[in-house]
């Protein structure tokens, strides 16, 4: 290299290098995309509002006694404020509804996982027609309402003898949640290079040690995903429980909504707090697992 090449590519360094302040951190220079987007900024203020009015007027309602709800208002804070609304929804069996939605929830979450990491995993690696003609199977199950088979899934669970029953809900609402969970396992699946299945393959892994030891944990978010997808669906699910299920031992959280409206009135601050109680192991399982449900729905957005 010439003198003249030698002290180019010197003062280039000197030029890309970014300038540093005391402390050894890089100097940030405030650019045209980086001025304050005032705009941008009321919009987050006004979303901000519209999403967290709700939440005050629910959670003020739980405090709330029943008579002073309606002369007060749904917005005005509590001139005396109890907590007898939870002991009010304690005694009319809240804690039961939510051990049997957690059941549910955990059980239909299970079923899933298994179900749609092990279809997902032959839908990838087997790529024949019987395959390719069950991944489009799976698909069309996105196509199909729950409302438009429920009589052929009730009268199935009749004839298994499972009505009126947790197994009852459990069934119907993973079926209906693979779909989702496979096209999201799939587009996850796909992410992992053909290097790895050969490194795999020369080590002399089989199929099954294959899946668990590369499949599964290069899958980590579109699991995470899938697990907590079923779980909303299982927690929020109605319709199964409406209609498959009886029993008063048997309601979940959506059917025990039921205890605080009576024919004539309805018991608006206890039925709040049946609300936030219900809410909040979702609301853990989404802060927990928010990460891995962006990670995986982007992964499937690119497939």
């Amino acid at each position: 290299m010439s003198v003249v090449e030698e002290r180019t590519a010197v003062e280039g360094r000197r030029t890309a290098a970014p300038r540093r302040a005391r402390g050894g951190a890089p100097v940030r220079y405030r650019g045209v995309g980086e001025r304050p987007n005032v705009l941008g900024g009321l919009g987050a203020l006004v979303w901000l509002v519209v999403v967290a009015l709700p939440l005050y007027a629910l959670l003020v309602a739980t405090i709330q006694r029943g008579e002073n709800y309606v002369p007060e208002g749904p917005l005005a804070l509590p001139s005396d404020p109890t907590l007898g609304n939870y002991a009010t929804a304690i005694d009319k069996g809240l804690l039961g509804f939510v051990g049997n939605t957690a059941l549910v929830t955990l059980a239909v979450v299970a079923l899933v996982v298994v179900l749609s990491a092990t279809t997902s995993y032959a839908v990838v690696r087997s790529r024949t027609r019987v395959t390719d003609a069950a991944f489009r199977v799976f698909l069309l199950g996105l196509a199909i309402p729950a409302q438009a088979v429920i009589i052929p899934v009730y009268l199935i669970i009749v004839r298994l003898g499972l009505y009126d029953t947790l197994t009852a809900i459990v069934l119907p609402t993973a079926a209906f949640a693979l779909p989702v969970c496979v096209l999201i396992l799939v587009g996850s699946m796909r992410d992992i290079s053909e290097e790895l299945y050969e490194a795999m393959a020369l080590d002399g892994a089989g199929p099954v040690r294959t899946f668990l030891q590369l499949v599964v944990p290069m899958s980590r978010s579109g699991l995470g995903t899938v697990a907590v997808y079923s779980a909303l669906q299982a927690w929020n699910g109605f319709l199964f429980p409406l209609i498959l299920t009886q029993s008063a031992d048997r309601r979940v959280i959506t059917m025990g909504l039921y205890e605080f409206q009576g024919e004539y009135r309805v018991d608006v601050p206890g039925l709040l707090t049946a609300v936030v109680v219900s809410t909040v192991p979702l609301f853990v399982v989404y802060l927990v697992a928010r990460r891995s449900l962006a990670d995986g729905l982007m992964g499937v957005g690119g497939r």
